[in-house]
């Protein structure tokens, strides 16, 4: 799976949750975990790990040995120290982004984790950048210190969005890989037929006129689109040897009041779905309902070629 950065202008608008993050001059516990946690560590083993090796990481800590020295003896004031371990706890994570940024398969919860290293770094310098500003207001520092801390908080930001962004890419991905192994697993075990799944065949036939009267009627009833997860064929279902064309996968579970009034409209009109209330590989996040008759298999040769408009 390939993944890139795409362009800040579609960046969607998620909430963050706010994390625990340490006030300017203060440490994160970033390199060894507490001694209790070896279960939690085991447990969260998809974790990206700083990279201590990292020349950027060596410097700081480096740095921050020799300023605390300086602190020891009185030559530099104890804030000198905290200055120091902010750098220190940037390098460490940009090191986690870094690695990100390299890895075109990053799982979700590695995803989630990049945006929480982001918002890190974000709140960080952000903290930096006040303390810098109120200093250049009392003329201890520059102000073009306070102006180049500013810079630093944007970029910060920029990197946030980013993150967030490919986050929310990564999640797509994955839950529309479990859509198609779900249906993989559907088309080998006809049996599973009302236990795992459900398969309507109705008229045995769906196009795009259908689609829009079952968008329309939607949209009528609850306010907002469908939430279509696939139209068409898609370059996970062509790698995963599947062909999607004419087909369209809705991300509703059936169980819940908008798939159940899906699968509903569906039989009162005679087209044909598969429900599926999870993945059939133990992961909820292919819960999803597949409109039209089900996905054939592809021949080798199709398999390498691009990919096919949806209709």
């Amino acid at each position: 799976m390939h993944l890139r950065f795409p362009s800040r202008a579609c960046l969607p608008t998620l909430l963050l949750s706010l994390i625990s993050v340490p006030a300017f001059g203060q440490s994160v516990a970033a390199v060894d975990p507490a001694p209790d946690a070896p279960a939690k560590a085991e447990a969260k083993s998809f974790e990206i790990k700083p990279d201590l090796n990292d020349p950027t990481v060596v410097r700081a800590q480096q740095n921050v040995d020799r300023v605390r020295g300086l602190v020891q003896t009185g030559v530099l004031p104890t804030n000198d120290l905290g200055k120091a371990m902010d750098d220190l706890n940037d390098a460490l994570d940009s090191s986690i982004l870094r690695y990100a940024a390299f890895n075109q398969d990053l799982l979700p919860e590695q995803a989630d984790q990049v945006v929480g290293v982001a918002q890190r770094i974000y709140l960080r310098r952000q903290a930096r950048s006040n303390q810098i500003r109120q200093l250049a207001a009392n003329g201890v520092l520059s102000r073009a210190e306070a102006e180049m801390a500013g810079t630093d908080v944007l970029g910060a930001k920029l990197q946030l969005d980013l993150a967030i962004e490919r986050a929310g890419l990564v999640k797509d991905m994955a839950r529309l890989r479990a859509s198609v192994e779900s249906e993989n697993e559907a088309e080998a075990h006809p049996e599973w037929n009302g236990k795992l799944y459900t398969r309507y065949d109705g008229k045995g036939a769906f196009d795009r006129s259908d689609f829009d009267k079952v968008s329309a009627a939607f949209l009528a009833a609850f306010g907002h689109a469908i939430p279509v997860s696939a139209d068409g064929q898609t370059a996970v279902h062509r790698a995963m040897g599947f062909n999607h064309t004419g087909r369209v996968d809705v991300a509703l579970n059936p169980d819940q009041r908008e798939g159940v009034w899906l699968l509903s409209y569906l039989q009162r009109n005679h087209i044909p779905y598969f429900a599926f209330k999870a993945a059939i590989a133990h992961k909820a996040t292919g819960a999803h309902i597949h409109l039209g008759p089900g996905s054939t298999k592809l021949s080798a040769t199709s398999k390498t070629c691009c990919a096919t408009s949806g209709y």
